[in-house]
């Protein structure tokens, strides 16, 4: 069995995640390989799991987060 980066549980299903530097890690779970990967808000410190919005170098969950954070010309819907 592979143990999980995150937590650590040797779980008999887990899998590999390969991020697109080449880097590899083995996680039990899509919940703790969000939580190892995925961005987090830079308004409001939730990870990012969709397309989210990126400016500047930062990532936000959504156009309000961005807006809120003085970032201009993002919506989420025109």
């Amino acid at each position: 069995m592979a143990k999980c980066a995150m937590c650590g549980n040797d779980y008999d299903k887990a899998f590999t995640l390969t991020t697109a530097d080449g880097r590899q890690q083995v996680f039990d779970s899509f919940e703790c390989a969000i939580h190892a990967v995925a961005p987090t808000c830079a308004h409001c410190g939730c990870r990012v799991i969709g397309h989210g919005a990126e400016h500047a170098g930062k990532f936000y969950c959504c156009a309000h987060c961005a807006q809120a954070s003085g970032v201009q010309g993002i919506e989420d819907r025109v």
